[in-house]
């Protein structure tokens, strides 16, 4: 059995936020699909290697199960993403207002990370620790 793990988030604000992520954090566009309505459908936004999928939030049946973090009072999950720069992909969040919740820095379990908070609520944690790699 073989599995990929792909966080998917829902914004208030998807069009301003998917330009947030691509200019905060360094995502790519690897699809986006619009809703019609001034919105987002689906996007697939991808980095280093690794995936988040994305939407605008709305009244549908996932929406009834996942909520937005302005919509809970904070946020249940938050995805790791490793890099290879997380020092750079650092300066970008704070270039871009990412308000920092835990300060870059070197870790004692190996690599060098941080945690933000983008504009809408969601934690973001960024690091060179890459689990699967022998220590």
């Amino acid at each position: 059995m073989s599995a990929n793990i792909i966080p998917t988030l829902r914004y208030r604000n998807a069009p301003r936020m998917l330009e947030w992520l691509v200019e905060a954090f360094g995502f790519k566009r690897h699809a986006v699909h619009e809703d019609g309505k001034g919105g987002i459908a689906h996007a697939q936004l991808t980095i280093d290697g690794g995936m988040v999928m994305m939407s605008s939030a709305r009244d549908d049946e996932f929406g009834k199960v996942q909520a937005t973090p302005a919509a809970l009072g904070g946020t249940t999950q938050s995805p790791y993403i490793i890099v290879e720069n997380v020092d750079e992909v650092y300066e970008r969040a704070l270039a871009n207002g990412a308000k920092i919740v835990m300060a870059l820095e070197d870790k004692d379990y190996g690599g060098r990370g941080f945690s933000c908070r983008d504009p809408e609520g969601h934690i973001w944690s960024f690091g060179s620790y890459d689990p699967w790699k022998p220590a």
